[in-house]
């Protein structure tokens, strides 16, 4: 993102996040208000994504999707130990690098990975 407060509220989120863990109500707020300069900029990548990561977020009321690979996967190829490594860590942790790619969606690696993010939600 470009606007100086849109990073400003990211950092700010994401200082909630390692201080207080995940708070519903006040993530999905500021989510809200970064969509709104998501918006202004023009970029739908990271609107639709802002708005499937609040609406994930109310709906759980945790954030429950992992770290895209790098490596991909190959259908059937899933281990359990994979599977099982959902606990509220890695997910805390697979939000701040969410929140650290909506930095900057112009970086053609960033915005690879907030797709496959957007389709991860989609999915759940």
């Amino acid at each position: 993102m470009e606007n100086a407060n849109a990073l400003k509220l990211i950092k700010q989120i994401q200082s909630d996040l390692i201080a207080n863990g995940l708070v519903v109500e006040s993530i999905v707020e500021d989510l809200k208000k970064l969509r709104e300069f998501a918006l202004l900029e023009e970029k739908p990548v990271l609107v639709k994504g802002l708005r499937l990561t609040y609406e994930h977020i109310e709906n759980n009321q945790a954030f429950l999707i992992p770290i895209p690979s790098d490596e991909p996967i190959e259908e059937g190829e899933e281990s359990t130990v994979e599977a099982s490594k959902s606990t509220e860590k890695t997910d805390l942790e697979s939000l701040q690098y969410l929140l650290s790619l909506f930095k900057d969606v112009d970086n053609k690696h960033n915005l690879a990975d907030l797709r496959e993010y957007n389709s991860r939600f989609q999915a759940f």
